[in-house]
């Protein structure tokens, strides 16, 4: 009985399904190997040696200091066989050309975070013509969870690649600082915000402060330099006026260094986290939203958790008090939506920013409230942060220059409701989009500003022409 012929494991990098790849896609960089590159692969230590299916058959791979190897496991055919030589001799990729690596499961709608396990992606770094680079992927095909967890666990070990939420928060707190100048993180917002976070906390612990209670924190030992490489990349886009790595790159290669102003968030006088910028309401319901669904990419997440969040626009009985001139002012009523943001929060749907009038380090926050309005003028004000025109020219709409505010709800209740269809409801309480990370709290949230307390790489940014700003995203 004839076997089907299977699919190629080989999928784009940008491409979420698997596909039949052309040769010239699926070929990694490989060649044969040289008598000297024989004798110094020979004498490199091997760190570990497995079976894994690549392309389209079984191999003997070979993990070692500087490469990882392959070689196609055949039957045993005459010598002298060219055809049979050529398809047995052993392909490489030198560990310094792979940037990352992940385990690839399949996953369907419902499993969302888990999935059957299909082995290991390794994402490379190619030369495609002259001095052009491209990305691309190699698939290590192995159903063991064991097998594979090892084989990971290796990569994860020599790349040194964050592996999970606050893993960035354990490794600086163990690190020793004194020999660095400085702390490069490659990611988005959420990744950014956590390596912040952790460098605040360990100057405050260097500093002998209680971690759990601050009133004046010191200031972070270290500059932190951002490489855009995330979805929105907020914070790098705020930082540089654009999310271009290059020039993120460029700002940390010349020393480029300046003072940015970040928020503390504290629940009943115990400290939450550092963070740059907070949404409450449309915007934490959002990203609760877009949480639940993982298993999509980063962009069609993020318009259907906004898409659902607007179909199902809600209320919030809050009070938000501000703090104006050393003096408090309570705001109460029904909100659709509270912003505070410390920094101007440029993004692609927001080209001047979601806070235009903020700046890095001006020594205030934006308070912006978006009381309860109709869902069509609501998607209006939505529109505006694309446009030209003033997002906050509405009667619905209220903004604030604060340095201190306190958001606490009307009642003492949760927000959990198990009779309510809300997918954002929680047990832990509210839901807070706090720079991209959700947080979760159920009693008041006291935001202080706290300026020029942390270093970043960058220059001195120009103002955004509006007339240069072109943006379809709604």
């Amino acid at each position: 009985m004839p076997r089907r012929r299977r699919r190629s494991r080989v999928s784009a990098l940008e491409g979420g399904r698997e596909e039949e790849a052309p040769p010239e896609a699926a070929a990694v960089p490989s060649a044969p190997l040289t008598s000297q590159q024989q004798t110094e692969a020979a004498a490199e230590r091997i760190l570990l040696r497995g079976i894994f299916e690549i392309r389209r058959g079984s191999c003997d791979v070979v993990l070692s200091e500087r490469a990882l190897r392959w070689r196609p496991i055949l039957p045993e055919r005459p010598a002298g066989d060219s055809k049979y030589d050529w398809l047995c001799k052993e392909e490489f990729i030198e560990l310094k050309d792979i940037f990352s690596v992940k385990l690839k499961r399949r996953c369907s709608v419902k499993q969302q975070r888990s999935g059957t396990l299909l082995g290991i992606t390794l994402f490379i770094c190619l030369k495609k013509q002259q001095n052009k680079l491209k990305n691309s992927t190699l698939d290590l095909i192995n159903l063991s969870e064991d097998h594979c967890d090892i084989w990971f666990r290796q990569f994860k070990k020599i790349l040194a690649v964050m592996e999970y939420e606050g893993h960035a928060l354990s490794l600086l707190k163990e690190c020793e600082l004194q020999g660095f100048d400085g702390v490069v993180c490659v990611g988005g917002d959420g990744s950014a915000s956590e390596v912040a976070h952790a460098l605040l906390l360990r100057a405050q612990k260097n500093a002998g402060m209680e971690t759990d209670r601050i009133l004046t924190p010191v200031r972070a030992q270290l500059p932190l330099g951002l490489i855009p490489a995330g979805s929105t990349n907020v914070l790098a886009h705020s930082l540089h006026g654009v999310p271009h790595v290059v020039t993120a790159t460029l700002h940390i290669i010349m020393g480029h260094v300046q003072l940015v102003d970040v928020c503390t968030f504290s629940t009943t006088g115990k400290l939450l986290r550092f963070g740059f910028s907070a949404m409450f309401g449309f915007g934490g319901r959002t990203l609760a939203l877009a949480e639940k669904y993982r298993w999509m990419s980063p962009n069609q997440r993020r318009d259907f958790a906004v898409v659902k969040a607007l179909a199902k626009l809600k209320r919030e009985q809050r009070s938000p008090k501000s703090d104006c001139n050393d003096q408090w002012q309570m705001i109460q009523g029904q909100f659709l939506n509270v912003s505070i943001m410390a920094i101007p929060c440029l993004c692609s749907v927001a080209p001047r920013g979601l806070a235009p009038t903020t700046r890095l380090n001006n020594g205030s926050m934006a308070l912006i409230i978006a009381r309860n309005t109709s869902r069509s003028e609501f998607i209006k004000h939505l529109k505006r942060y694309a446009s030209v025109k003033n997002q906050f020219n509405f009667p619905f709409v209220e903004t604030y220059t604060v340095e201190e505010v306190k958001v606490h709800p009307r009642n003492n209740t949760s927000g959990y409701n198990p009779e309510e269809e809300d997918e954002t409801a929680s047990e832990n309480g509210f839901p807070w989009n706090v720079d991209g990370d959700l947080m979760e709290v159920s009693s008041e949230v006291h935001i202080r500003l706290h300026p020029r307390l942390i270093s970043l790489y960058g220059g001195s940014m120009e103002e955004v022409n509006d007339s240069k700003v072109t943006c379809n995203c709604f």
